[in-house]
């Protein structure tokens, strides 16, 4: 059998075409990671050392807004899924202005995060804000500060999260609704089966690629949630809405420890990794 060798000075010929995305992938990606990762396994005086890792391990505050973070995350995941999946069949089942209404659920997903946020801090003002102005017109005299209480303040951004991204597994699962072969759903109903086992045993099993992204996706945005949290509480009152992310940027930009940011910023990684394989795996499982 014949080796065909490759002349010396041979270039290939899609590489040209892909030499520029290559380049600005190892100057936006491979770069900052690898400078990340020699940035958190550099002491204070320059040599290489684990020590910004094992502080981890002894931090309380990181402790606490890993905890925040998990239960932010669950939280709104819950009622994002469930929710979405609701709107998801009960959409799909409507004979008519079906697509008006999916334009219409979609809608807070169009605005940007820090917009949403802003229009919710107004919302949620104890004085002037819409949401206790509505209470009091209804005879429920309140005054509820929903944004700097301890007992409210998280679930009133887990609130602004639901409302701004259940649109967006709303729009996964009625996609993979959709995609559903109709066969299987008319064999089932000439065979007897009611409305729950149909969904049960057909629509569920073959709707599960669809949930599976829904639910990555979502949750690999919610752990890294910054900006919705920064603007109605940053981090308050307290450290009751405080996350890992939020930690992450005092530790950084506002105590100048970049080693230990970049530290924090990998074992969030690292989660979130772990995170998005257990649950492929669960999923595969059943």
């Amino acid at each position: 059998m014949k080796t065909r060798r490759i002349p010396a000075g041979f270039v290939p010929e899609g590489l040209p075409w892909v030499a520029p995305s290559v380049t600005v992938l190892l100057a936006l990606s491979i770069y900052p990671l690898i400078f990340a990762v020699k940035l958190a396994l550099t002491g204070a005086g320059g040599a290489p050392t684990f020590a910004n890792f094992t502080r981890l391990a002894h931090d309380r505050v990181f402790g606490a807004a890993a905890a925040q973070t998990i239960l932010f995350t669950l939280g709104a995941l819950a009622f994002e899924f469930g929710v979405g999946l609701a709107l998801a069949l009960l959409i799909d089942s409507l004979a008519r202005a079906r697509s008006i209404f999916r334009a219409a659920i979609l809608v807070p997903m169009l605005l940007p995060p820090v917009v949403a946020a802003v229009c919710w801090r107004l919302i949620y003002n104890p004085q002037f804000g819409v949401l206790n102005g509505t209470l009091r017109r209804i005879g429920i005299h309140t005054s509820l500060t929903w944004t700097n209480g301890e007992s409210s303040a998280l679930a009133s951004v887990i609130g602004v999260d639901i409302w701004e991204w259940t649109p967006f597994i709303f729009l996964l699962l009625s996609a993979g609704l959709q995609a559903i072969p109709q066969e299987p759903l008319e064999a089932a109903r000439i065979d007897g089966a009611s409305a729950w086992q149909t969904f049960r045993d057909v629509t569920l099993p073959l709707l599960k690629p669809a949930m599976v992204l829904a639910v990555l996706l979502r949750a690999m945005d919610l752990v890294r949630i910054f900006d919705q949290i920064f603007i109605l509480t940053q981090g308050g009152p307290g450290t009751a809405t405080e996350t890992v992310s939020l930690y992450i940027y005092r530790t950084a930009f506002r105590f100048s420890n970049f080693g230990y940011a970049a530290a924090m910023s990998f074992v969030l990684l690292i989660a979130t990794m772990l995170f998005s394989r257990g649950v492929m795996k669960a999923m595969r499982a059943r």
